[in-house]
């Protein structure tokens, strides 16, 4: 596992420990307010001002916000730029407790309900995520075993963000396009040729993925 890592590590950026505890606030904080506004959004549909309104009704924010490619590709950014392996799971750790704290905490004081098991569902992307940071910030290295880290995690958003099988294919929706699109240029390596690799890579790994695990946390 160490040789692993070292083969496809970046080089760590050094950082005092006053800048990671504000970091550590910032995305706490930047998680906060998703989570709120994502749930005012769905409570407060109908009362949202027009423009908003007619925003919402064209691009169909509420849901969109309540899938998880968006969170998924927040998270890789979280982890992609942090400025070392440890720090991105901390960082995307405390992204999520903040996130789905004040979802639910808006939901159960504020919207009047706790939907008990959908919940249980967000409760684990906090459990998990640690992890799933530590590994993500490696595929921005130079090897080729970071390149394939990249492609698998690029195949997963792609199976959040698209839906497809014999004779069809669709996106869920324009902004989850533009998810897709966002995190291959955040994994896009150093040349065209390897990001190419990346991108042909990533969907065949995408469809064996429909085939072994046909849920696609949509």
């Amino acid at each position: 596992m160490i040789k692993f890592l070292n083969d496809i590590r970046k080089t760590e950026n050094p950082i005092s420990n006053n800048g990671k505890i504000i970091n550590t606030i910032a995305v706490l904080f930047l998680g906060i307010a998703l989570g709120t506004f994502s749930k005012y959004l769905d409570f407060r549909q109908a009362e949202l001002p027009r423009v908003l309104m007619a925003i919402d009704e064209a691009l169909d924010i509420h849901n969109f916000l309540g899938r998880f490619a968006i969170w998924a590709l927040i998270a890789l950014c979280i982890s992609i730029y942090s400025n070392s392996a440890i720090r991105a799971s901390v960082n995307v750790f405390a992204f999520f407790v903040g996130m789905v704290a004040s979802y639910y905490l808006y939901s159960n004081y504020i919207a009047g309900f706790f939907p008990r098991s959908y919940a249980m569902i967000w409760f684990g992307f906090p459990a998990v995520s640690p992890l799933l940071a530590f590994v993500c910030w490696y595929a921005r290295g130079k090897s080729k075993l970071a390149l394939m880290l990249s492609a698998l995690i690029l195949a997963v958003l792609f199976n959040m963000c698209f839906v497809y099988g014999f004779g069809y294919f669709s996106a869920r929706s324009v902004l989850e396009v533009i998810v897709f699109i966002i995190g291959f240029i955040v994994l896009k390596r150093n040349s065209l040729r390897s990001s190419a690799l990346m991108g042909t890579t990533s969907i065949v790994l995408a469809f064996l993925l429909n085939i072994i695990i046909p849920f696609h946390f949509g």
